[in-house]
C-alpha cells in the first residue's frame, strides 16, 4: 500500500544502524501514557529498564527486543509484535504510534559541533587523558591566567 505510514517505516528500515537507536521501556511507557489500545511502533530495538518497577500493559512492535524487555512486557499482559505481524493487523498504520529512540545520545555526538575552546562551545575535545596536564591550562580556567 502507498500509505504515508508505510513510506516512513520503509525509510526507517533502510536507515543505518546509527539512525535506529534503542528505546528503553521507561521512555516507551512514558510516551504511551494515555494512548490505550494503540500499538507502539519502534524501528529499532526495545531495551529493558530496571528503574521502571511497574510496566504498563503495552502492545509494542519493534525490530528487536532484549530478553528482559520482552519478558517484562509479556509479564504485564502486553504483547511484542514483529513488523510482519503488524502488517497483517494494521496494513495502513491505523491505531499505531510511531516512536523513535534518541539519535543524538551517542557518546561520539559530544565531540561534534563548534570547535572546543571557542566561546559558547559545549563541544568536548578529543583528549588523550583527563589529567592535570591535558587541556586544563591557560584559557580553560580563570585561575590560570584567563578563561575563554
Amino acid at each position: 500500500t502507498d500509505s504515508k505510514f508505510n513510506k516512513v517505516i520503509l525509510k526507517r528500515l533502510n536507515m543505518t544502524r546509527k539512525s535506529k537507536p534503542p528505546l528503553s521501556l521507561q521512555k516507551l511507557a512514558k510516551l504511551m501514557a494515555g494512548k490505550d489500545g494503540k500499538i507502539a511502533v519502534v524501528v529499532g530495538p526495545v531495551t529493558d529498564d530496571r528503574r521502571l518497577y511497574e510496566v504498563p500493559k503495552l502492545s509494542v512492535c519493534a525490530l528487536r527486543f532484549t530478553e528482559t524487555a520482552r519478558a517484562s512486557i509479556l509479564k504485564a499482559g502486553g504483547e511484542c509484535l514483529t513488523f510482519d505481524k503488524l502488517a497483517m493487523r494494521s496494513p495502513l498504520g491505523k491505531g499505531t504510534v510511531l516512536l523513535r529512540g534518541p539519535v543524538k545520545a551517542r557518546q561520539a555526538e559530544r565531540h561534534f559541533g563548534r570547535a572546543p575552546g571557542v566561546p559558547h562551545s559545549t563541544t568536548a575535545p578529543h583528549v588523550r587523558a583527563k589529567g592535570r596536564k591535558f587541556e586544563k591550562a591557560r584559557g580553560k580556567r580563570s585561575s590560570r591566567g584567563y578563561k575563554a
